[in-house]
């Protein structure tokens, strides 16, 4: 098994050195975590890794900036990359294992299968990022496939990508658990993302009214408004305190992200806008009423 170590944490860099290393884990009786990330990590991605160390014995994380997944207006090229800082902060989580392949190692020669998550990809961001839903799902699948882990941790924050997979490994009888960890947030609200290090100090400011205002709106339906003016309420104050621009707030069933006239059934309100030129996103869950 060709292992190396990236810092203080051992690590691997092929399909086969990844699948010895998880048969090992197997061999001895231990479960197995997996953590997809693509790096540039931050507590929101620690609490993916003590979360998958809760649940199972061992946790591999991966570690790919999946080419696949970005239009090709959007940011693959200034995607923040620190290989050997994020495996320190593995390392300090628990992580026992870090997977880093290269595109190659991925997508080799003649690769062409793609994984088509269906309608749920073509709402909410499949409406405005298109192909990146189908580029995450067909990464995210071979990473099972890969490491074959009883259980797989996904933030919140990107509630949509969580439920696509969902979907996908039920649809495709994937044998593992998909496990949705809470957002982290700053203390002032903001969700923590590795794009907020694109935000100016003056968007930085701005930026947690994303959050305080979908807070809002999920108060205004508890109060028996209407999910498309409380949505609409969001927007509006979206545009008022900075946002150069908002995507959508829609509010959506929470299993299939279908949109609510009522919330009669768990719901979630999901929000999409841009500083500047950083596209935030964010969601809160909806109590039935």
């Amino acid at each position: 098994m060709m292992t190396e170590r990236v810092g203080a944490l051992p690590a691997v860099r092929s399909v086969a050195a990844l699948r010895a290393a998880v048969a090992a884990w197997r061999a001895a009786g231990d479960s197995v975590a997996l953590v997809p990330t693509m790096g540039a990590l931050h507590a929101g991605h620690l609490a993916l890794v003590a979360r998958g160390r809760a649940l199972a014995r061992r946790a591999v994380a991966s570690l790919f900036v999946n080419p696949a997944q970005f239009g090709p207006a959007e940011d693959l090229s200034r995607y923040p990359r620190d290989e050997a800082g994020d495996a320190a902060k593995l390392a300090s989580a628990g992580c026992d294992l870090l997977y880093a392949p290269d595109v190659a190692e991925i997508y080799p020669a003649g690769f062409a299968t793609t994984v088509q998550p269906g309608a749920i990809a073509e709402r909410l961001d499949g409406r405005f990022r298109p192909g990146h839903f189908v580029g995450v799902a067909t990464v995210v699948t071979k990473l099972l496939l890969e490491a074959r882990p009883d259980v797989a941790c996904f933030g919140e924050k990107d509630f949509q990508q969580l439920q696509i997979i969902r979907r996908v490994a039920r649809d495709l009888d994937i044998p593992v658990r998909i496990e949705g960890v809470p957002t982290v947030r700053e203390a002032d609200g903001l969700a923590l993302s590795s794009r907020n290090a694109y935000l100016s100090p003056v968007e930085r400011a701005v930026a947690p009214a994303l959050h305080r205002l979908l807070a809002a709106a999920v108060a205004r339906i508890g109060a028996g408004a209407a999910p498309a003016a409380a949505a609409a309420a969001a927007r509006e104050g979206l545009l008022r305190a900075g946002f150069a621009s908002v995507d959508y707030v829609e509010v959506c069933d929470a299993e299939t992200l279908e949109a609510l006239s009522a919330v009669d059934r768990p719901a979630r309100i999901l929000a999409a806008a841009r500083l500047g030129t950083t596209r935030l996103i964010d969601n809160l869950p909806i109590a039935p009423t």
